[in-house]
């Protein structure tokens, strides 16, 4: 307080002459800040081409290059040794670690959103593994914003033209995990060390795998739920449960996971009871799966919660035609 008053005395002792010319050393050092945001810093080692679109404040490090076709947004930061090539937009604000790779010099494009974080060493955006890909085909990979995407990570573009590998928002790509041609990976999902996504696989929002789980290809793995570590999955995991093991198999609801995203008492004891319904029934003499889903089905009290509802039509549809049903479950006798 005194020194705000010390100042303002001496700003009232000034003459009007050094208050003008005071204004305008702070207008020009404004000005100065406003320009130097605006402008970007590439390192003489760094190898940029000449038609790479480069954004405002952009950062590029030494040994980083960046093709022809890139295209780098405002104050993104390419840290040295990073390599951006092909036709590849990367959104403002994005991080790029030592080491890491986004893009490949092939028809098709890959689409980096906003404030996305590459880790060290992570390979985004290059040619699929898939033996069906033919060479000269466009493929395609989309990422949405705020993703952090670990060390080691590789996540491969889509294995035909009229198909596009996709991650949503908010993800968090632990370490060396694997994210195959042609998958869709919804929005919030947390993915832990060494989990492995085989080719079309569909993860749903707000999933989390523990360390070292491997997803087949195809498999569709639904929103809240839990994969345990270690599990092979080989079938689908319906919305809202838990999965474990070599093969995984259903180990009920995933409770905690729907205490953290807030869903309320009510809409668990929902779950609970529609879960026991199908997959827990009283005697090991009551009716087959089918008869006890379609029976839960004709439960309008407990259809009446979204979730139940959402669960059913999750256990539904993995029974479609070229879908790999879900994951195997044993018939507990609560009686």
């Amino acid at each position: 307080m005194a020194a705000a008053a010390a100042s303002r005395a001496a700003g009232r002792l000034l003459s009007p002459r050094l208050l003008i010319a005071s204004r305008h050393l702070q207008a020009s050092a404004s000005e100065g800040s406003a320009r130097d945001a605006s402008t970007s810093f590439i390192h003489p080692a760094a190898v940029v081409h000449p038609d790479a679109a480069i954004g405002q404040g952009v950062t590029i490090g030494p040994f980083c290059t960046v093709g022809a076709s890139a295209r780098i947004g405002d104050a993104c930061q390419l840290h040295t040794g990073s390599h951006v090539t092909g036709h590849t937009e990367l959104g403002e604000g994005c991080v790029v670690h030592t080491g890491a790779i986004l893009g490949a010099d092939l028809p098709g494009r890959t689409i980096i959103g906003e404030n996305n974080v590459i880790g060290n060493y992570a390979v985004v955006g290059v040619k699929c593994q898939d033996l069906k890909y033919k060479p000269g085909d466009e493929c395609f990979l989309r990422i949405g914003n705020n993703n952090e995407i670990r060390e080691y990570c590789s996540i491969h573009r889509s294995s035909k033209p009229c198909d596009c590998t996709v991650i949503g928002d908010n993800n968090l790509i632990m370490g060396s995990c694997h994210v195959a041609h042609d998958c869709k990976i919804g929005s919030n999902n947390i993915f832990a060390n060494n989990t492995l996504f085989g080719g079309h696989v569909i993860v749903e929002d707000c999933t989390h795998t523990a360390g070292a789980v491997v997803v087949h290809q195809f498999c569709h793995i639904g929103s809240f739920s839990f994969l345990g570590g270690g599990s092979v999955v080989a079938q689908d995991v319906p919305r809202y449960t838990m999965v474990a093991g070599d093969r995984a198999e259903l180990r009920g609801l995933n409770l905690e996971g729907l205490r953290r995203n807030g869903f309320s008492d009510q809409e668990v004891r929902s779950l609970r009871k529609a879960y026991r319904k199908v997959f827990m029934p009283a005697s090991s003499s009551q009716s087959n799966f089918e008869d006890r889903l379609a029976e839960l089905e004709r439960e309008i009290e407990l259809l009446e919660s979204p979730s139940v509802s959402y669960m059913v039509e999750s256990i539904r549809t993995s029974f479609d035609q070229g879908r790999r049903g879900i994951c195997k479950f044993r018939s507990w006798n609560i009686s």
